[in-house]
């Protein structure tokens, strides 16, 4: 059966984000005072094929751990889904 992992990796607490604080003060100047912190981060979809979802998950969390998230400064969550859902 294949899988459709969706990962979603975040500034940790504490670590800085220009690129949100950016946003947040362009949310403001274009009238969107009730925007409070903005953090960006990154999505990523991954699709695998031929394991059992307890196998995908493992797999995939050990992708966040080595390449998709530096672990240093940023956290990772995932989900994992039968690959035919959206």
């Amino acid at each position: 059966m294949g899988w459709r992992a969706r990962v979603h990796v975040t500034p940790k607490e504490g670590i800085l984000d220009p690129q949100g604080t950016a946003v947040q003060h362009s949310l403001h100047s274009l009238g969107y005072p009730e925007v409070g912190d903005v953090r960006i981060g990154k999505y990523i979809e991954l699709t695998l094929a031929d394991v059992s979802r307890e196998s995908a998950a493992a797999r995939v969390k050990e992708m966040c751990e080595r390449l998709l998230a530096n672990r240093v400064i940023e956290d990772f969550a995932f989900t994992i889904d039968p690959a035919g859902e959206r």
